[in-house]
């Protein structure tokens, strides 16, 4: 089975990236086809600089590598490294109906929080359909807020498969429901767009800083506390075993602690979690030639994979004459 994912290169990694993706194509990694790229032609949509998004490409190939991705067993490359994408989405372009982009969730609320308007976080589907059909896989892990991109791939392969046949694989989403929405501190969806995430690296006392500023009730310290509805337990669930969220749940249930100690308490699991991977980033950030050597000869397997799709596209639109 192939399953692709990327992730763009928009600043630093949090718990949400982790729990949405990441973490999925590690575990994915060990018995599948897996595809993961830096999708840095997307991070564009977002207005970020020349030389920040050169910078921040870099940063997260390092993340993803320290954390887990492995070279030997996962395609990893950088999206803007297989131009292909480009000119395929051109081609998707002209089978995508302007409702089918105006009914897309994901531009009316960056747009409702403020992010510019403009052509490219409009068509932001197209490309992410590119992303998706030039590789031909059978699973794109997501969170709840993608499902739709996932569904406008399809969307639009079976235009095109309508005009021309049988070209472009229909492809499944996937979520484990558990982690489908991590929450940020303010409840909401954990995402940079809204200035609600906890970082995986970093400083220990910035990590700490953003976990204190997460939204929770009002309660007496002496009175019990409400689990399911709390930001910090569910967030500290992600890291948790069974019997061990038991006890986190018999802490709560019990008074005599204030969201406070549950805070501390969820720092302390999340910087513990993330120790040995805080080790590997090290080395991958001293040894920065090797990360590009990584991502570049995941770039030729990434063309190796696409070239005979791309050459069918073109011949059958015309392209190629």
């Amino acid at each position: 089975m192939r399953i692709l994912t990327g992730i763009q290169p928009s600043g630093d990694l949090h718990i949400g990236n982790y729990f949405g993706s990441i973490k999925q194509m590690v575990n994915a990694q060990k018995t599948d086809e897996t595809f993961a790229f830096i999708a840095n032609y997307h991070a564009m949509s977002s207005g970020n600089g020349g030389e920040r998004l050169a910078k921040l490409t870099m940063q997260t190939a390092t993340d993803f590598l320290a954390l887990g991705i492995d070279p030997e067993k996962s395609t990893f490359w950088v999206q803007s490294d297989v131009k292909e994408v480009l000119e395929l989405y051109w081609v998707l372009s002209a089978f995508t109906p302007m409702g089918l982009l105006e009914r897309a969730h994901s531009y009316k609320d960056k747009v409702a929080k403020g992010i510019s308007a403009n052509h490219s976080l409009f068509s932001y589907p197209v490309l992410m359909a590119a992303d998706i059909l030039l590789y031909s896989p059978d699973i794109i892990p997501v969170g709840k807020d993608q499902i739709q991109h996932v569904e406008i791939a399809r969307d639009i392969a079976i235009k095109f498969n309508n005009e021309y046949g049988d070209v472009f694989k229909l492809p499944e989403f996937r979520i484990e429901e558990n982690v489908a929405t991590v929450p940020g501190t303010d409840g909401q969806k954990m995402s940079k767009s809204y200035n609600n995430t906890v970082n995986i690296f970093g400083e220990e006392k910035k990590q700490l800083k953003s976990i204190k500023k997460i939204v929770t009730q009002n309660v007496p310290m002496e009175a019990p506390k409400e689990y399911e509805n709390c930001n910090v337990y569910n967030m500290a669930k992600l890291f948790l075993d069974e019997n061990e969220s038991i006890k986190l749940q018999e802490r709560y249930r019990a008074g005599g602690e204030g969201h406070g100690h549950f805070k501390l308490y969820l720092h302390d699991v999340i910087w513990e979690y993330f120790k040995p991977y805080r080790e590997k980033k090290e080395y991958f950030e001293t040894h920065q030639d090797e990360v590009k050597e990584i991502l570049n000869a995941g770039a030729i397997k990434a063309k190796e994979t696409i070239n005979p799709l791309i050459e069918k596209v073109r011949a059958l639109t015309g392209i190629s004459y």
